[in-house]
């Protein structure tokens, strides 16, 4: 049965419109015509994964998954494990899904977005997240937060519980409501999915950051940032009223509930000790906050109540430690079973007897169903379909110019010495996000076009606290120059051509790509910065109109990086690549979504002025209908194929 995920639209005063079904019209604008299409297998690289989203029911009986047919249209498939027979198909065609979750054995979450401005409600358009559930035994699709109180937003924020309370399925979301015409406050909501009924079971200040509901329905944990005092408060659900029980300093609002403690009545809490990250364990029973005692990793694993079941290290690949034994024990059997390869943790039944993996292969990833005790693997399909073998990618460190060691990898090209290779830089966006020796679609695409990709965890990255804080203040600076000591450093070594260097990125990556060629000139002979920022000032200026120029938490995020005190600091212009077009000497490429509301498109806009304005070398190339991750395949493709035309044109993979 084939089930189209139809149109979510409620006429209440701060409904957001929103269709999930979009046509794949996507128009592009440059400044120079249009590439040629790429030759199969490299034009895969380009295109949305064939299979993502790999869910597991509860009981572990049924599988969802996400497929993209070659016309980049996307379709949930739901499978009965028992029989391998199809229960549901849902055709979410160009709709930007976000996740698919099972809420219980019969019921599939499904979460999308889309970029809007809420109606009713006045500023810059967001991304806003809309939630649905497929009843496979209705065979039916309904919105969830479909408005049955009155000036309640049919949208989603923060945390979304699943609990089963009186028999019944239960959903707990955050999401708004409007106390007045002109006032939005977050909200908790419970919907009943037997029933249908919604209501409004806690309202939230202006200060309000979300909830925790336990196995019985109940509230018991609210948490509260106050950006005027920079106070993070934590108040839990005692004798039928909430007490304050922690709180503490936080410029930046980092603090936060994981969840539910494995064993007894408590609660794990993330906090921020100067730059370090510290957990700590919070008493339901008498508010008392404890240091914890073993090191936590960097990322919580939760199960389905919310409960912290283990955590994650971030190093080469994702390093999974469980606190039960005997699940410790049946995931070390899945790894036992993939010995060598990349393995990555997707998803599980709630008995942790059957696990979802994603696995390194040849051709890419493969999604496996793995029964550890019945030592039974059962493929699920590629991640990616039609790719070429992959290149090798090496980890590799080298001495950035103050002393600073500097974890990167090197992704080399098939079939080529590694002697005087053509390279492309590629840093990771956030800044704090790291690249490790996983698959990377980008990288992989650029080295079987011909060149070596070099990606540093230059500092500023969060592989660990201590090279994060180490970025703080050099935004355009040593974060800079850490990636050109590392072009120096390939070249010393005879591995590439210092003749033929190009950097290209994303985000604060297309940041870096246009600093590179104008703040650390004759380093690079091309750039490509996709949704990158130009002119830090004004980018400043629009996190503050966008948010709120009153509390100030994210420009201050912002400050910290950029080493200044606002858009009025006049070092923001030494850092500004805009400032600067007159020491660029070779040709820049920018990318940019119209609907990007994490950088806005105007940086890339405004760059593409000043070039040209200056008699430089430019192309722009606006994607409509995309935001700032790429999130649909025919722009991805397409960006891809600009990319690289373009560097076939200005740094060749052969010389």
């Amino acid at each position: 049965m084939e089930i189209t995920v139809g149109a979510t639209e409620r006429l209440g005063r701060v409904a957001v419109l929103v269709a999930f079904v979009f046509s794949v019209g996507c128009t592009t604008e440059h400044l120079a015509p249009p590439p040629p299409r790429l030759p199969e297998p490299l034009a895969a690289f380009g295109r949305l994964p064939n299979i993502e989203m790999v869910a597991l029911s509860p009981r572990g009986s049924r599988i969802a998954l996400v497929n993209t047919t070659e016309e980049n249209q996307r379709v949930i498939a739901m499978v009965s494990l028992a029989d391998r027979t199809t229960i549901a198909t849902l055709r979410a065609g160009d709709a930007k899904l976000r996740d698919i979750k099972w809420i219980d054995e019969d019921r599939l979450l499904i979460i999308t977005s889309t970029t809007a401005v809420g109606r009713g409600l006045v500023g810059l358009p967001r991304e806003w997240e809309m939630l649905q559930v497929y009843d496979t035994n209705r065979r039916k699709v309904r919105p969830v937060l479909n408005g049955t109180e009155e000036g309640t937003m049919n949208v989603a924020a923060g945390r979304v519980m699943a609990r089963r309370v009186g028999g019944h399925s239960m959903l707990f979301v955050g999401g708004g409501y409007s106390p007045t015409l002109t006032a939005v406050r977050p909200g908790l909501f419970r919907i009943d999915l037997d029933t249908g009924d919604e209501e409004l079971v806690r309202k939230g200040s202006i200060v309000t950051r979300g909830w925790l509901v336990d196995d019985a329905g109940d509230v018991v944990a609210e948490q509260d940032y106050d950006e005027r005092q920079q106070r993070w408060t934590i108040r839990i659900r005692r004798g039928g009223t909430f007490t304050d029980v922690a709180s503490g300093a936080d410029p930046f609002d980092l603090s936060h509930i994981a969840g539910f403690a494995l064993a007894g009545a408590a609660l794990e809490v993330k906090t921020l000790d100067g730059v370090d990250t510290t957990w700590k364990v919070l008493s339901l029973k008498d508010g008392t906050l404890t240091p914890e005692t073993r090191d936590p990793g960097n990322r919580v694993l939760l199960d389905r109540s919310d409960r912290v079941i283990g955590w994650v290290q971030r190093e080469d690949d994702p390093w999974y430690s469980f606190l039960d034994p005997a699940t410790e024990e049946h995931w070390k059997q899945v790894l036992k079973i993939f010995e060598g390869r990349h393995v990555r943790l997707v998803s599980n039944s709630d008995d942790y007897s059957k696990f979802v993996v994603l696995v390194g292969a040849p051709n890419g990833y493969d999604y496996d169903l793995v029964e550890p005790e019945e030592h039974r693997v059962t493929s699920v399909g590629p991640q990616y379909i039609g790719l070429p073998e992959l290149s090798h990618v090496q980890r590799i460190t080298y001495s950035a110019a103050d002393g600073l060691e500097i974890v990167a990898y090197v992704t080399f090209p098939h079939g080529r010495p590694v002697k005087r290779l053509p390279l492309i830089v590629l840093p990771h966006g956030g800044p704090a996000d790291h690249d490790a020796g996983e698959f990377d679609w980008w990288a992989q695409a650029l080295a079987a076009s011909g060149y070596a990709v070099l990606q540093p965890n230059y500092r500023g990255s969060d592989v660990d606290p201590g090279l994060l804080a180490a970025g703080f203040g050099e935004w355009g600076r040593k974060m800079q120059t850490d990636l050109s000591d590392g072009v120096r450093f390939l070249a010393e070594k005879g591995v590439i051509d210092p003749t033929r260097v190009c950097i290209v990125g994303a985000s604060y990556g297309g940041y870096a790509a246009v600093a590179g060629v104008t703040l650390d000139p004759g380093v690079y002979r091309c750039a490509v910065s996709v949704a990158g920022i130009s002119d830090v000032r004004r980018f400043v200026e629009w996190v503050n109109e966008r948010h709120g120029w009153r509390y100030k938490a994210r420009e201050r995020y912002w400050d910290r990086f950029m080493g200044a005190s606002g858009p009025g600091d006049p070092t923001l212009e030494a850092i500004s690549p805009i400032r600067h077009v007159a020491t660029v000497s070779v040709p820049v490429l920018l990318v940019h979504g119209r609907d990007d509301t994490v950088v806005p498109y105007e940086q890339s806009a405004m760059m593409a002025r000043a070039l040209e304005g200056a008699g430089k070398s430019v192309e722009l190339v606006a994607l409509d209908g995309e935001d700032h991750w790429l999130s649909r395949g025919a722009t991805r493709l397409r960006m891809l194929e600009h990319m690289l035309a373009f560097l076939a044109v200005y740094n060749p993979a052969t010389p």
